[in-house]
């Protein structure tokens, strides 16, 4: 008898470790699952549809803070002590790394031809002169700037005459420049919907010492998280007319200076990052100031790189200035 029932419980502790086996192997299967899932969504973003509430758009505007599923995942894994979910939980990890590892490199020493500063100073900054002095204290050669007021431009003009000599304003965007600007325009990014008193754009033309580069300045309509969904069709269009003015634009080099209400993987900014360059590093998260999640503010060039962008602290407005460097293109030998 006792010897039966040793073997009883011999066969029921097999039985037992059998169950938490295959337990353990189900849970590992889980936990495989969502890191291909994460590890899809980040190299496919592209791939999930904007047809319903633009959750596309959405994903891709943080898109940088999917990896933040890849800790959770991998020590769960680890708890679970399964075989088949910690090597699952690499692929997300490679899949981060492959989008945004080369922004996490630093910057390099290397030379350059423009240093530029982009900022939404907000039409609520009540400091504009102490904004304007930060922002000329990095010493860029243009300063983009988006919600101009027309009761705080005399402060910034003030404020950055004396480094800056050149500058021009359309609407509520402006350009100061150490170099001499030429055919100054203002640029009609309007939506359709938005009333005729809605300026945001201007083109400009600056004589650099590495010979002529088009300027464009910029702010793309604002985007809303609404019970429909992400509402970025205004801003979608403003961009498609930013991206056919810069399609068309003769001069070969082009830099784009913006607060354009989107990051550089948001297909809503297709028509623009599918004809130019975007920083090849630096996150230079910039909005909201007070914890930024996001890039909004953007440095993007054509016939030129921009090797690297950065924020500055923060000023008086909701978004932190960004400050890049670029380097133009040789031009075409004639």
């Amino acid at each position: 008898m006792p010897v039966r029932r040793a073997a009883r419980r011999g066969e029921d502790t097999a039985v037992g470790g059998a169950a938490a086996r295959t337990a353990a192997a189900g849970r590992g299967r889980v936990l495989a699952a969502l890191a291909l899932l994460t590890a899809a969504v980040l190299v496919f973003h592209s791939a999930v549809p904007n047809a319903v509430g633009r959750l596309g758009s959405l994903l891709e505007a943080f898109l940088p803070w999917a990896g933040l599923a890849v800790p959770p995942l991998l020590v769960a894994a680890l708890v679970r002590r399964s075989a088949l979910a910690p090597a699952a939980t690499l692929l997300p990890a490679l899949a981060w790394l492959g989008l945004f590892g080369g922004l996490l490199l630093p910057a390099q020493d290397g030379p350059h031809d423009l240093t530029v500063v982009q900022h939404n100073v907000s039409d609520e900054n009540r400091d504009p002169s102490g904004t304007a002095a930060a922002l000329a204290d990095a010493a860029p050669d243009l300063i983009a700037l988006e919600e101009l007021t027309a009761s705080a431009l005399p402060a910034y003009t003030q404020a950055l005459a004396s480094r800056y000599p050149h500058h021009a304003v359309e609407g509520t965007v402006g350009l100061w420049s150490r170099y001499p600007l030429t055919g100054v325009r203002r640029l009609d990014i309007r939506p359709a919907a938005i009333g005729e008193d809605w300026s945001r754009g201007l083109r400009a033309g600056v004589s650099t010492p590495r010979g002529e580069v088009a300027v464009y300045v910029a702010h793309l309509p604002s985007v809303r998280i609404r019970p429909s969904g992400f509402a970025t069709q205004p801003r979608d269009e403003s961009a498609r007319l930013l991206g056919a003015a810069v399609a068309a634009e003769p001069v070969a080099r082009v830099v784009l200076l913006g607060d354009l209400n989107g990051t550089v993987y948001d297909r809503g900014l297709a028509p623009l990052t599918s004809r130019m360059e975007v920083p090849r590093r630096g996150f230079a998260l910039s909005w909201p100031a007070s914890f930024p999640v996001s890039r909004i503010d953007q440095v993007l060039a054509r016939s030129a790189s921009v090797s690297d962008i950065r924020t500055l602290p923060a000023t008086g407005s909701d978004h932190l200035p960004v400050v890049a460097r670029i380097t133009l293109d040789r031009p075409p030998a004639s």
